[in-house]
């Protein structure tokens, strides 16, 4: 079984038992979440396919935060060439790591 979800302006495929790597969510390790935007429900046997219109209604995904974290380095990197501008600057993004535990709908 198999949902795609839509949080942080992005859609992810989501299975119980695998952690998802999302957009910054509010809550500590151990929290319970709760995903309502839900685009597709699939019952991974290739037969049961249920699609939003655009959303499944009464479906949701819920899951446990396992850790909020930051990612890896980023270098911006901006040049004028003949034109004496040079910027650098690092960039660190912000993301919450979800165990996913169950799939309603």
């Amino acid at each position: 079984m198999y949902a795609v979800i839509q949080t942080g302006g992005k859609q992810y495929r989501v299975e119980p038992g695998k952690t998802v790597v999302v957009e910054k969510l509010a809550g500590d390790a151990g929290a319970p979440v709760v995903f309502d935007h839900v685009l597709l429900v699939s019952s991974g046997d290739g037969g049961n396919v249920t699609i939003g219109k655009p959303t499944v209604a009464g479906a949701k995904v819920t899951g446990q935060i396992v850790e909020q974290g930051r990612g890896e380095k980023l270098v911006v990197f901006k040049f004028r060439r003949r034109k004496n501008y040079v910027r650098r600057n690092g960039h660190r993004q912000n993301y919450t790591a979800v165990k996913i535990a169950a799939i309603e709908g």
